[in-house]
């Protein structure tokens, strides 16, 4: 057995071999280019530290910043046809669903919960723009009429956030047909007198816009969000003019009437906590009491 070459060698040769990095490791922030830790970045609520640029959040990721002690109870969403229309483009619908549920971990484009946010009962809703762009299908929208049915069944508040690309081509009429379903169980939650509050993350666009997510007590956005019915590309075609420089955006409709307020997603929390407090007119929050600081002896 020659040792130097088949014990010292291997060992030198694993030693400088090429290490592989994860692939998310470093992310660029998408408005200057700037390379962040991932970890920087997930520690920050998916903000980047440098620009503010609000990335994405899963859904997952969005309850548990939400709710106290990241606990809460899944609400079941009612069952649907897997595929009513048979519909097949590149690939079967059937196909693209599995594929986003393999991906996400969730069955549809959005999740529910319930539980306490800062003390105060809620049920949360939130979209999820990486199971096919957020679209509104049939799942969709019976979870968002389910999460407006148990808001109304344990008189809390709901909370909704929007996060999408439209209603669901492969679903046809059935999709569109969400539009005024959502909007009727808003008016139950309404009628019902308890707040009905909308988050809009980047984007929030077609029919989701055309229905509720249009459609709360309050309307915040998270900064630069995208926000609008048909892309601002499509307007400049259809209407031959250049828009304002950042039309569409949070900032642009905070400041012309449609979107109450911009929010920074750290703020996020308890402005919702506060406003949950403010529009069932819960008793505040009580203060921590700070214990006496000992006399230095």
């Amino acid at each position: 057995m020659n040792w130097i070459s088949n014990v010292v060698r291997p060992k030198i040769r694993n030693y400088f071999a090429r290490r592989d990095t994860p692939e998310n490791l470093w992310i660029k922030c998408p408005e200057t280019g700037q390379l962040v830790f991932y970890k920087d970045v997930e520690a920050n609520q998916f903000v980047i530290p440098g620009s503010n640029y609000h990335m994405r959040m899963g859904a997952m990721m969005r309850l548990k910043s939400m709710f106290d002690n990241e606990t809460w109870f899944d609400i079941a969403i009612p069952a649907v046809p897997l595929d009513p229309l048979r519909f097949r483009d590149e690939l079967r619908y059937a196909d693209r669903l599995k594929d986003a549920r393999a991906k996400t971990g969730t069955n549809d484009a959005i999740k529910l919960g319930f539980g306490k946010l800062d003390g105060l009962p809620v049920v949360i809703g939130v979209q999820d723009f990486d199971f096919m762009g957020g679209s509104l299908g049939m799942a969709a929208g019976e979870a968002v009429i389910k999460g407006l049915e148990t808001a109304v069944d344990k008189g809390t508040p709901f909370i909704m956030f929007a996060a999408s690309g439209g209603a669901r081509m492969q679903e046809g009429i059935f999709s569109l047909m969400q539009l005024p379903r959502t909007t009727l169980a808003v008016q139950m939650l309404r009628e019902a007198r308890r707040p009905y509050i909308v988050v809009l993350t980047n984007p929030t666009t077609g029919g989701v816009t055309a229905s509720y997510a249009m459609l709360g007590d309050v309307h915040i956005a998270e900064p630069g969000a995208l926000i609008g019915f048909a892309g601002p590309r499509v307007i400049e075609q259809t209407i031959r003019e250049k828009l304002p420089d950042g039309f569409q955006r949070a900032e642009y409709l905070r400041d012309h009437g449609m979107v109450d307020m911009v929010v920074n997603r750290g703020d996020l929390r308890p402005t919702l906590a506060n406003l949950c407090r403010l529009l069932t007119k819960a008793r505040p929050k009580p203060p921590v009491e700070k214990l006496p600081v000992p006399a230095a002896g």
